[in-house]
């Protein structure tokens, strides 16, 4: 039998964060972070609080995975779509603002980050309000994005 190589694709999102994507990725959050809440407060959205709770940059620098926590959450998807359809306006700014620290910037993919409505349904259920137990339904399967 011959010897058969296996070659396996190493993902663009490694386990562990080289020093120079956690660099990257830091000073891309504080730089979006700031440009989403300066664009929700001009375009009217008072009492909205927007925060970029993650940012993972791929390896090779060419991606940046940014996840948005927006309250309150009844808000959060409508902002979103607002935000992604405003991409490159986003990305233009942020070449503005990073133009001595970055030579390119990332292609930026933003995703809503539910990690807290979802710590507040597990409360809830912890709490007694509702009970998981008699109504697993109540609880939503966590969904890998």
């Amino acid at each position: 039998m011959p010897n058969h190589r296996i070659y396996i694709n190493i993902s663009y999102f490694c386990a562990m964060e080289t020093q120079r994507q956690k660099k990257i990725g830091g000073v891309i959050q504080k730089d979006i972070a700031d440009i989403l809440q300066r664009a929700a407060t001009d375009g009217g959205l008072k009492g909205t609080l927007i925060s970029v709770s993650k940012v993972s940059v791929t390896t090779d620098l060419s991606i940046a995975k940014i996840y948005v926590s927006i309250f309150p959450a009844t808000k959060g998807k409508e902002l979103l779509e607002g935000i992604k359809s405003n991409q490159p306006m986003i990305k233009h700014e942020l070449a503005q603002r990073t133009r001595h620290q970055l030579r390119r910037v990332p292609e930026l993919l933003f995703f809503l980050d539910d990690s807290l409505e979802y710590i507040d349904g597990i409360e809830k259920s912890l709490k007694g309000e509702e009970n998981p137990v008699k109504n697993p339904d109540l609880l939503e399967k966590r969904k890998k994005s």
